[in-house]
């Protein structure tokens, strides 16, 4: 058993979490013993207690307590197996790799962390993207489950650093493409709604939703979050269907879809916000369009441009999209390289 330890945050640890800070320090410490420490206020940053997600700064001292040699610990558990089709299937989805960065076109389907009944994720399937590297790379950001597009991983901490603190201080640049019901007038806009959780079901809240709550009323909801989405109507066809691009100015747990469905168009395929019955303009259709028209979501990240950690210059990446929404864009006469590159040049 080791003393009482005082260790500072050297030069290229800092802005990562106190638990993945430790565990690379003491790699045999297992994250259900950070867990108690930080809870028993025995592990400390700068003489305050602390939780295991707290954020570390350079400079900052961590007092340790004692903690037990490697020998005295069970060995960790092995790293999660990833069979070979998988492997075969997360390597497919690079869509762009160096030093630093990777890039994904994440399938329509796959969670991007593990969860509730969520076994196989981007995050566990990483495993099979070391490409030579010690560790796995690390996500940096998320899509739902049922969104398609460019997911960015790092794979060293300090490539991880610097782009999570690009995309939470909206130094990175997104652009999502779906199909809607109906056709969005004006057809290039913004989207002001504030969102609220709405309670879901079932002990661990599922099916929780967001609300779209209007500007003039989010005094009355202290809750409420302000969430702003642009976006612009492409191509329709008549007045049942549209191509549109989005860009989330914030970015709010399932922002893009409740906005959408806010001002009555739902995006093709969503059942939690669109809903078979919705009333929407054309032909009242609701989040489905019928007949050979896929009923998965039509949400696809179609690019992201951000600064790339070691180059410092704007790395834009862009997705094809998944076969589900390439499928609806032929049956509805629509192409890829109809849109322009940046579809929101008038709003900037």
């Amino acid at each position: 058993m080791s003393g009482v330890q005082i260790l500072t945050v050297a030069e290229g640890d800092g802005d990562q979490r106190l638990d993945r800070w430790l565990r690379r320090q003491f790699p045999h410490v297992g994250q259900g013993r950070v867990e108690k420490m930080c809870r028993k206020g025995e592990l400390r940053v700068d003489g305050g207690r602390v939780k295991p997600a707290t954020r570390l700064e350079v400079g900052q001292s961590v007092r340790i307590p004692p903690l037990p040699e490697p020998g005295e610990l069970p060995p960790p558990a092995p790293r999660p197996a990833v069979s070979d089709k998988d492997a075969d299937m997360i390597r497919a989805c690079v869509i762009y790799r160096d030093d630093d960065v990777i890039a994904l076109n994440k399938p329509h389907g796959l969670p991007t962390q593990g969860g509730s009944k969520q076994t196989r994720h981007v995050d566990g399937l990483s495993e099979a993207l070391r490409f030579g590297y010690d560790e796995k790379p690390r996500l940096v950001h998320r899509l739902d489950k049922d969104t398609s597009g460019v997911l960015l991983l790092a794979r060293t901490r300090a490539a991880a650093s610097a782009m999570t603190a690009a995309i939470r201080h909206r130094a990175a640049r997104k652009i999502y493409w779906a199909v809607v019901a109906g056709v969005p007038t004006p057809y290039l806009g913004e989207i002001k709604f504030a969102l609220m959780k709405a309670p879901g079901h079932g002990a661990r809240g599922e099916g929780e939703k967001m609300l779209c709550i209007h500007p003039q009323e989010i005094g009355k909801h202290p809750e409420a979050k302000r969430a702003i989405t642009q976006y612009a109507t492409l191509y329709r066809v008549a007045s049942r269907a549209a191509w549109v691009a989005m860009e989330p100015i914030t970015g709010r747990t399932h922002q893009l879809r409740a906005h959408m469905a806010g001002i009555g168009h739902p995006i093709v395929g969503d059942g939690k916000y669109g809903g078979s019955g919705q009333e929407n303009l054309g032909d009242g259709w609701g989040a489905q369009m019928g007949g050979i028209i896929s009923k998965s979501l039509h949400l696809h990240a179609r690019s992201m441009t951000i600064e790339h950690p070691t180059t410092r210059k704007p790395l834009t990446v862009t997705a094809p999209l998944p076969s589900h929404m390439a499928e609806t864009f032929e049956t509805l006469g629509w192409a890829e390289d109809f849109a322009a590159d940046d579809p929101f040049e008038d709003l900037r």
